[in-house]
């Protein structure tokens, strides 16, 4: 084997390198406690259910070209429609 093929050792860091990349990684570390504290905020989670439930509806209630799905719509109002019904029923039946 020559001297050609065996990689050259690359010089030790120097302390003001060392304490360069620290600070760099205690700012990185900072920064990413600071997104996950903003993240398990209950706003931040409250903000973030609402607009899946949106989400949720809007393809449930909606085809892809953004037509309403009427069928879909139709079925929950007699569904509760129904429910009301029964309940009202129930309550005036003890009552």
């Amino acid at each position: 084997m020559s001297n050609a093929d065996v990689p050259a050792k690359a010089a030790p860091p120097s302390i003001a390198d060392l304490e360069a990349d620290l600070a760099e990684r205690r700012q990185r570390l900072a920064r990413t406690i600071d997104e996950l504290t903003e993240q398990i905020k209950p706003k931040a989670i409250v903000r973030r259910q609402t607009e899946q439930a949106k989400a949720r509806f809007a393809a449930a209630t909606t085809t892809p070209e953004g037509d309403l799905r009427t069928e879909r719509i139709a079925a929950v109002v007699l569904a509760s429609v129904g429910i009301l019904t029964v309940v009202f029923l129930l309550r005036r039946r003890r009552g």
